[in-house]
């Protein structure tokens, strides 16, 4: 059945920084993309990464901001992914393990901890510490004592700095470096969490767009996206709601090599 046509674009961003904190942003992204379509725009919060490419897939979103085990699921099914973003001068990043800096911990003492990860569909927070961790030969369903879903990068860390958990994982920038995205989600308190590990790398997040979407919307959408790095609102926007410093053209089928890392994490 085909998607009854409405007069607004609907923008979705995903859950993984907080519904509150995404909310904040979105007011902003709705303002800009609304001028630069020349259409009103809708910005929304997926409740669940899981509902994001659903809402996605149905035509309910005309765009989303997708992490990569999103779009590489709706990529397989058809769903174009038009940009990805840019973060460091890098399109990849990895994970990074970490547990209280006043506990620290290795990848030999995890047995018996407790952790809390962001969402089953979150690379980051969840699928690259998993195909980590089974990649060494530790079964985290038999490493660990108790394993939990926060919903966001925010509140896992919080479970963890609060004591109600003892490890999670993080964004990190791609490379050999030490750096990791604590500071975007629970700012001023990297020098209370101890990095156990960082895992292998994966794609960036990216923008894909429904199959519904008029060709025209898609290339006005993909036109303004990447010209956002041009222009000091376009700045703020790549640097507050997408944590990146511009976008580029996302290679057809580029998410597809994430499915073995969906599979190690099972």
């Amino acid at each position: 059945m085909a998607r009854q046509a409405r007069d607004f674009v609907r923008f979705a961003l995903p859950p993984s920084l907080g519904e509150s904190e995404a909310r904040t942003r979105a007011g902003g992204l709705e303002t800009y993309l609304s001028q630069g379509l020349h259409k009103r725009t809708e910005v929304v919060v997926a409740a669940t990464y899981e509902a994001l490419a659903k809402d996605l897939l149905s035509g309910k979103f005309d765009a989303a901001w997708a992490p990569p085990f999103v779009c590489a699921r709706i990529e397989a099914m058809g769903v174009r992914v038009l940009v990805r973003g840019v973060r460091g001068g890098a399109s990849s990043y990895r994970a990074a393990l970490i547990c209280r800096a006043e506990s620290p911990l290795t990848l030999d003492t995890l047995g018996g901890r407790s952790a809390v990860w962001t969402d089953r569909d979150s690379v980051a927070g969840y699928l690259l510490p998993m195909a980590f961790l089974r990649g060494r030969g530790l079964d985290p369903n038999k490493l660990f004592s108790k394993q939990e879903l926060a919903g966001s990068y925010t509140k896992a860390v919080e479970a963890v700095l609060s004591e109600a958990s003892d490890v999670t994982s993080v964004f990190a920038p791609a490379g050999k470096g030490v750096e990791t995205g604590l500071d975007e989600v629970a700012p001023g308190r990297s020098k209370d969490v101890h990095v156990i590990t960082f895992t292998e790398e994966s794609p960036n997040d990216g923008v894909a767009v429904s199959m519904s979407a008029p060709a025209a919307l898609v290339q006005d959408l993909e036109r303004l996206l990447l010209s956002l790095h041009e222009h000091d609102a376009g700045r703020e926007l790549l640097k507050q709601t997408f944590h990146a410093e511009k976008f580029e053209v996302a290679q057809r089928m580029g998410y597809r090599a994430l499915y073995r890392v969906a599979l190690a994490s099972l």
